[in-house]
């Protein structure tokens, strides 16, 4: 209870709106300012000690008017103060079905979960444009309790998500991201590869081909 309230606080505090900020997708000194209405050396100053407490990283560079400028984004810490409902939940089905299934029936079994979610969307997406589904894609993670961004490198179309609610469930049961693989597919309506970083601060990643 007392690490409840603790979090509370925090996320009424500036520190706090600026974690929920970043947690829908990174952003520069620049635009955490314009969000939060404060000047750009007070949002410095807070970026410092959250990036002291690994509570925030600098994640790249954002092209500007006349240099470019560092993007922020949430560190390796700051996934454990956004709660997950569904971690242990998951987890604790992955292992029973995985106890009584064969892994190639587990395997088929997350797709076709995430099938079966995809499809209650589909019908808001006829005629709608690759980029279009993509933030449709984006936008379900989010309602599915994580959060979500669309980056282009190196020619390839990748999107990374944190706070992913099953992600408690994939240090041993890898198989639970082919959830969000399946379901991306059929939102976006290509083929999407899972390329997840697993362990004690789960990274998801997957590939549009």
């Amino acid at each position: 209870m007392k690490f409840i309230g603790w979090r509370e606080r925090l996320f009424k505090s500036t520190r706090g709106k600026i974690l929920d900020l970043l947690r829908t997708r990174d952003r520069t000194v620049n635009e955490l300012a314009g969000e939060l209405r404060l000047t750009d050396n007070a949002v410095r100053a807070h970026l410092a000690s959250l990036e002291r407490d690994r509570l925030v990283i600098q994640s790249g560079m954002k092209r500007g008017i006349r240099k470019p400028h560092t993007t922020y984004g949430l560190g390796p810490d700051a996934e454990y103060l956004f709660p997950k409902a569904y971690g242990r939940l998951v987890s604790l089905l992955m292992s029973i079905f995985s106890r009584q299934v064969k892994p190639r029936n587990l395997r088929a079994g997350m797709h076709a979960a995430g099938r079966t979610i995809a499809n209650e969307h589909l019908h808001e997406l006829r005629g709608k444009t690759r980029k279009q589904r993509i933030d449709a894609a984006l936008d379900i993670l989010k309602e599915m309790g994580g959060t979500a961004s669309f980056r282009e490198e190196d020619g390839k179309h990748f999107i990374y998500g944190n706070g992913c609610p099953i992600a408690a469930a994939t240090a041993n049961h890898p198989e639970a991201c082919l959830l969000a693989e399946s379901l991306l597919s059929e939102i976006i309506g290509a083929p999407v590869k899972e390329h997840c970083l697993r362990g004690p601060a789960p990274s998801c990643r997957f590939e549009v081909k």
